[in-house]
């Protein structure tokens, strides 16, 4: 009796190179939800940007008489990434942006207490904000406890850098603490808290945006 071949059979490696592409797309896609995707990328160069802007060309004083001591929103900038998208993302705004004066006169000093003064605000209120809060009754709490510390770390490290290159005493940067130096960081961190809390609603649009995207 003739013998009757099953021509549906699957054709040889057939099943095991559709395993093995399941499994490298499996891959690709924890791969791509366990790092930022393209679009948190392209969103972030454009707020360093925007922040970079700030700095050079957004800087005035905000304390009459006081010149040598300028504010310029990329805090805010850098607070918005990093309720947005943690506190990593609010660390690349607060940092890469200042970078551009290592090659003006502020120089490495200068840029130095930028940063700290931007990083130690947008660290802590990322921290306790981001995932957390979605509302501005929400966000206080890490907006305030962010500006304390950036205050704190403002008078230290002027204590600390700026000896280093105006020449002054410790004892003559001691006595602008009160009438100059903690008047204008308590100044600064009250206007980036302010039109934070004041740009939440936009800002929790972007957390959701990045619900989506680490999912």
């Amino acid at each position: 009796m003739p013998t009757t071949h099953d021509t549906t059979a699957e054709p040889q490696g057939v099943s095991h190179n559709a395993t093995a592409g399941t499994r490298s797309a499996s891959h690709a896609t924890s791969l791509s939800s366990g790092g930022w995707s393209t679009r948190r990328i392209a969103l972030l160069a454009v707020l360093c940007a925007a922040a970079a802007i700030c700095t050079l060309v957004l800087q005035f004083p905000i304390l009459p008489g006081i010149t040598f001591l300028k504010y310029d929103p990329s805090g805010i900038i850098a607070l918005i990434a990093g309720i947005a998208y943690g506190p990593a993302a609010g660390a690349v705004v607060s940092i890469l942006p200042y970078l551009v004066h290592l090659a003006t006169e502020s120089g490495i000093y200068g840029t130095v207490m930028a940063i700290l003064a931007t990083l130690s605000m947008v660290l802590p209120a990322s921290l306790i904000i981001h995932g957390h809060a979605t509302s501005v009754k929400g966000a206080i709490p890490g907006l305030v406890v962010g500006g304390v510390v950036s205050v704190a770390t403002c008078i230290l490290g002027n204590l600390a850098v700026t000896p280093l290159y105006t020449g002054m005493s410790i004892d003559a940067v001691i006595g602008l603490i009160i009438p100059t130096l903690l008047p204008f960081n308590v100044l600064k961190v009250v206007i980036n808290g302010i039109v934070t809390t004041l740009l939440l609603r936009s800002t929790t649009r972007l957390w959701k945006m990045h619900a989506i995207d680490a999912s």
